[in-house]
């Protein structure tokens, strides 16, 4: 189990004891769940945990910088412009390929670890 599951489960087990998850709207029911393919089954839970947070995963945050400047890129009129949209982009194209070589632990990564731990820390 990851750091995270191990959290969420401690998080989970609390509720239980507590009683809040007794008479939950939607109970019995199937869940809706997002349409989580395209993310890699090992990084499903973090990318969820991140999004529910408010906080992209930098690749994804990265994708959106790219599709902006595509779109400036085709509304460009001045050849400077082009210019500088094109190396622009083609940076941020290699940056998007060197981050897809290696997984995310977000063990690794402090900023969103610590987030993420504070918002599911049992409160007191």
């Amino acid at each position: 189990m990851s750091i995270v599951d191990d959290l969420a489960e401690v998080q989970i087990q609390a509720a239980i004891e507590r009683g809040e998850l007794d008479d939950l709207p939607g109970a019995g029911r199937p869940l809706v769940l997002d349409d989580d393919r395209h993310v890699p089954e090992g990084l499903r839970a973090a990318y969820r945990l991140l999004k529910n947070a408010g906080y992209l995963p930098p690749e994804l945050e990265l994708r959106g910088e790219i599709r902006t400047t595509e779109q400036l890129l085709r509304q460009a009129e001045a050849v400077e412009d082009e210019t500088r949209l094109a190396t622009r982009l083609n940076h941020l194209m290699a940056r998007l390929s060197a981050t897809r070589g290696h997984d995310v632990d977000l063990r690794t990564e402090p900023l969103y670890y610590d987030k993420i731990r504070s918002r599911l820390a049992p409160s007191d």
